[in-house]
């Protein structure tokens, strides 16, 4: 299984894939956002921006899969990612879930001075003035941080998975010239 894996990570459809996903997840937001009137908290802004880190992992990884740089390169940010949008998510599940005045999260993005991605692209990144603990929406009775935390579970997972499988030897190829 790990060497299916690590010949996947070799090509760029499975890092299409990646980017792709994210892609969907981040325009699927800005379509709750923008179409749907749904205010983003600021925890759905630092999940957003998770999301953001995924799509450019999968960008980067596209450039050349078989190069190690990028895809090693790619491959940190996708964990690093999955791992910080996965956090996010349950703590804003525990906003939601135990609400309380002194479990809330801020009322602006606290994003570094040297890159102010709210001041940037303020249409995509720019918090509402909603309270993280408010559920706006729900699908099948879970709220906006359940699905995500499915979804960078399976991020997650899948970078351990593909992480563990590069230090699979490959197999080699022999050539054949009479064949």
């Amino acid at each position: 299984m790990l060497s299916y894996f690590k010949e996947l990570s070799l090509r760029r459809p499975a890092w299409l894939l990646l980017a792709t996903l994210a892609c969907t997840l981040e325009v699927t937001g800005l379509y709750f956002q923008h179409k749907l009137g749904l205010i983003p908290c600021v925890m759905c802004i630092y999940e957003r921006v998770a999301l953001t880190g995924l799509l450019i992992a999968g960008l980067i990884a596209l450039i050349a899969p078989n190069f190690f740089l990028f895809r090693w390169l790619a491959l940190v940010l996708w964990g690093f990612s999955a791992f910080k949008g996965l956090s996010l998510s349950i703590k804003h599940y525990d906003y939601q879930a135990n609400p309380s005045p002194w479990n809330q999260c801020e009322f602006k993005p606290q994003f570094p001075q040297t890159i102010p991605l709210d001041e940037w692209f303020p249409n995509i990144f720019a918090a509402g003035t909603v309270n993280c603990s408010e559920k706006q929406w729900q699908m099948l009775g879970w709220g906006m941080p359940e699905w995500l935390i499915v979804a960078f579970s399976l991020f997650m997972l899948f970078f351990l998975i593909v992480f563990m499988s590069q230090f699979k030897r490959a197999k080699p190829q022999y050539r054949s010239v009479f064949r």
